[in-house]
């Protein structure tokens, strides 16, 4: 016999020994890995059984049904009080609209100023998202009478209200930046820091971590301390039937 054909032969058996050994193995894997996923899968249906019957997750069930249910009928609430829209209001209606709620924001414009029209896009936004708080708006000159009374003398100024207290206001853009192209968010994230505007949920830990770095303040109510109004640079014109002016600086409306 050739020894070469003998060699090759015995070669071809090896290795064929060596393939049939890993088809083995690898069956083996499989029916390993099948079994593997069946008796997991018949823990999870246990531990799911479980978790139905116990009475604390039913319980926490229970009270998330709860708390919507509050939530929905706190929604409906405001709704009928006003909330949920940017709304006109006169000056007869103006006393009882800011006692009526626990927030009222009340932006006093003037129909022909530039910068009013830009707060009320940006108020009109907001009032949709954060139904909790009231948002109105007023015509400085039908309104002669609490022009005076909370000293308004430039315009725009949003005045931020308080269970029907003034605890605080913005006048014109001087808190954002002095410029008419600031966002929605600035304005957001200014009321939220004077606390008259709530914190969406899904936005809490967010803007708890960034806002005490950017305006040094926590979330803690509406800031008492006001910001100082030069009320030389801004004295009311009485000889303009009580008419709120527009200033030429900066910070307050232009023509």
């Amino acid at each position: 016999m050739n020894p070469d054909a003998v060699k090759s032969t015995l070669t071809n058996l090896a290795f064929g020994n060596v393939i049939a050994a890993a088809a083995r193995n690898y069956q083996k894997e499989l029916l390993s890995e099948e079994k593997a996923a069946q008796s997991s899968s018949i823990n999870e249906e246990v531990d799911l059984d479980d978790l139905m019957d116990d009475p604390e997750l039913e319980k926490l069930h229970a009270d998330r049904i709860a708390a919507f249910k509050k939530e929905a009928e706190k929604r409906e609430a405001w709704k009928k009080k006003g909330h949920g829209e940017f709304r006109e209001v006169t000056e007869g209606d103006f006393l009882g609209e800011v006692t009526g709620s626990e927030k009222v924001i009340c932006h006093f414009y003037h129909k022909e100023f530039y910068r009013c029209k830009i707060m009320d896009k940006h108020l009109k936004s907001l009032s949709t998202k954060h139904i909790d708080t009231k948002f109105i708006r007023l015509d400085a000159e039908n309104a002669p009478f609490f022009v005076t009374k909370l000293a308004i003398k430039t315009l725009p100024c949003v005045i931020l209200f308080r269970q029907g207290v003034a605890v605080d206001r913005l006048v014109g853009f001087q808190d954002l930046g002095a410029k008419d192209d600031f966002t929605t968010r600035a304005l957001e994230v200014l009321l939220i820091k004077k606390g008259t505007v709530s914190v969406c949920c899904s936005q809490f830990l967010f803007i708890c971590s960034h806002l005490e770095s950017l305006f040094n303040c926590h979330l803690t109510g509406i800031i008492a301390e006001k910001k100082d109004v030069d009320e030389e640079d801004q004295e009311y014109d009485e000889s303009k039937r009580r008419t709120v002016r527009s200033s030429a600086a900066a910070d307050s409306d232009s023509d």
